[in-house]
């Protein structure tokens, strides 16, 4: 069963209804340019089916879409919280979360986005891509760090290094934001693409040739923390960004 996940996180950073939908609409806009056949025809989330209610791709539309999931007292400290999901013939099931807005000081801010089929594998091209989605996240929501990972990835790192959920690390690819990226060593046997804000991709799948082994995984997780580009934002948060 294909579970593969690419996601972003950052501290508190006050944002509006308006500003986050902007930042999500390019989002969508973007990821459509990646792979046009899996983005697009976004549902609002319910009950995954084809009856739940198609949103409009525009900043007008996703900002009513946010206000009508979020309602109650204290959002401009609690941040945002809403997703929708896709899926098109042929494609895996996508569903794209986000929390973004967040004020607290132990409140996470975050994007998810998450990728489910029986019938479509690891070789599917938009999952051979899931570094250069990484790298759309991180450029679009401005992320602290961030990584794709499919389950088993993901548990051998946690497992090994003992991490909350939130903590930075590395999967098959990892985004560091320009402190981060200042401090990784240099030779990964991976690729390195820079970004926006002067963050780095650095992508073990071999351009979306492979998805590496556990142990390559791991070795990556022991240099980067080692350099310092792992280390958590401290609690309570006091920026966005390491």
């Amino acid at each position: 069963m294909l579970y593969v996940v690419v996601n972003g996180f950052w501290g508190l950073r006050g944002e509006s209804v308006p500003g986050i939908a902007e930042r999500w609409y390019a989002t969508l806009r973007a990821l459509a340019d990646v792979d046009g056949s899996t983005f697009e025809r976004w549902h609002e989330a319910g009950a995954d089916l084809p009856s739940d209610p198609v949103v409009e791709s525009s900043v007008p539309a996703l900002a009513d879409y946010i206000e009508r999931t979020n309602t109650g007292p204290d959002l401009d400290v609690i941040g945002y919280t809403t997703s929708l999901w896709a899926q098109n013939p042929g494609t895996a099931h996508v569903s794209m979360a986000i929390h973004a807005g967040s004020t607290s000081r132990y409140a996470v801010n975050s994007v998810v986005l998450a990728f489910r089929s029986h019938e479509i594998d690891e070789t599917a091209q938009v999952i051979r891509r899931a570094p250069q989605i990484l790298r759309v996240l991180a450029e679009h929501w401005e992320i602290d760090a961030g990584q794709v990972y499919d389950k088993h990835q993901y548990r051998a790192v946690a497992e090994r290094f003992d991490l909350a959920n939130s903590a930075p690390r590395c999967g098959r690819a990892v985004f560091l934001s320009a402190r981060r990226a200042a401090l990784a060593p240099e030779a990964l046997p991976a690729t390195y693409v820079h970004t926006a804000h002067d963050g780095l991709v650095i992508d073990l799948t071999g351009d979306g040739t492979q998805s590496p082994a556990i142990e390559t995984i791991l070795e990556a997780n022991i240099r980067l923390r080692a350099a310092g580009a792992m280390e958590e934002l401290p609690i309570p948060f006091d920026r966005a960004t390491f």
